[in-house]
């Protein structure tokens, strides 16, 4: 009897320290908001604020990159839910922010080399800084350049020449010579003995022999735009294929949202002209990727669609914006479109007209 009554509190513990593991805090600030710390789900501080504005995580998940005053002097690291710190002075900045962890891993910056590397959820490093540049772990891949030189535009620097490969998150190389294209969709991945015949996909020839197969998310939506909207331009088919609100700008109030129905009954005539448009192959449009708005697309219906640090997850949901130049080559205002890549499919949800029209 004895020990089925430890057994079960063993299952218990456990229980309750996956539990924990899995509780994503949220950041708070202290009373003059110039401190973040973090709360549990029960309200319950993990860590007292005392992390700058430059730790732009909004939720620990299982590392962030976090920075703090300390006597005076700036310090960064990398801090692990479990406390540990790693990766002192190494944040990896893009854009004057620093990186936010994705699918248990983040990148960091090796100071001396300057070279790149990728830390695992427990702080330990799983790839090392020996790459001139890494993207976000993806489906647990990573595209990485090797061997670039990095030369400065300005205030901007670029990097010239290397090598691509895709990698997995233990550094093995599984494809050499890798184009990469922000437009791949990783987590599409299907290997098979043939290139795919899928005209949405790109494929590529690993090491291994296999051909590993992605989803172009370029390709998709032309082709879904043609086979699936344009093909069906009724108001049924317009409401099917937009997001629940539409946000569309309006002078002088700016950027407004609005249920699909209301919206679509409202505006219908120029929805149907404008996409008309693009049948004709005279049409000048061109079709452009970009990331969700954290500033217009702020209340909690769009979280999904950002990450803990409120940056866009535009690898999974990328916007996919049709502009529409307009007839008249004095006029540079232009219509757009903005779709969403959504678990079901791509959604109409921000519009600009070129001329205030809209009810």
């Amino acid at each position: 009897m004895k020990n089925y009554i430890l057994l079960y509190l063993l299952m218990v513990l456990n229980c309750a320290a996956f539990a924990q593991n899995n509780d994503i805090w949220t950041a708070f600030p202290n009373k003059d908001t110039t401190l973040i710390g973090f709360k549990d789900q029960n309200g319950v501080i993990k860590i007292e604020p005392k992390f700058t504005g430059f730790t732009t995580a909004r939720k620990f998940e299982n590392i962030m990159a976090v920075s703090e005053d300390e006597n005076g002097k700036w310090k960064s690291y990398y801090l692990t839910k479990q406390g540990k710190i790693v990766g002192r002075d190494s944040l990896y900045v893009f854009d004057n922010s620093p990186d936010c962890e994705n699918e248990g891993f983040i990148r960091f910056t090796d100071r001396k080399s300057d070279k790149m590397g990728m830390f695992n959820s427990n702080g330990k490093i799983v790839i090392p800084a020996q790459y001139s540049s890494l993207t976000k772990a993806r489906n647990g891949m990573v595209v990485v350049l090797k061997d670039a030189v990095k030369e400065q535009d300005g205030e901007h620097f670029f990097w010239k020449g290397g090598k691509e490969f895709l990698i997995d998150t233990n550094n093995k190389v599984l494809i050499e010579n890798f184009s990469f294209t922000d437009d791949l969709n990783f987590y599409s991945l299907e290997k098979s003995k043939e290139p795919s015949k899928d005209q949405t996909k790109d494929s590529f020839l690993g090491l291994d022999g296999l051909y590993y197969s992605f989803i172009n998310y370029e390709k998709e939506f032309k082709y879904w735009l043609k086979n699936t909207l344009l093909s069906d331009l009724s108001k049924a088919n317009l409401e099917k294929h937009s997001f629940d609100k539409i946000t569309y700008w309006k002078e002088p109030n700016g950027w407004i949202s609005e249920s699909k129905t209301k919206f679509i009954n409202q505006n219908y005539t120029y929805l149907k002209l404008k996409l008309q448009e693009l049948k004709n192959p005279k049409t000048d449009y061109f079709i452009s990727s970009d990331g969700l708005n954290p500033f217009i697309f702020e209340s909690s219906e769009y979280s999904v669609y950002f990450n803990n640090c409120n940056e866009s997850k535009d690898w999974l949901y990328p916007i996919k914006s049709i502009i529409i130049n307009p007839k008249n080559k004095a006029d540079f205002k232009q219509d757009h479109f903005e779709f969403l890549r959504t678990e079901n499919g791509y959604k109409l949800i921000g519009i600009s007209a070129a001329k205030d029209i809209f009810k």
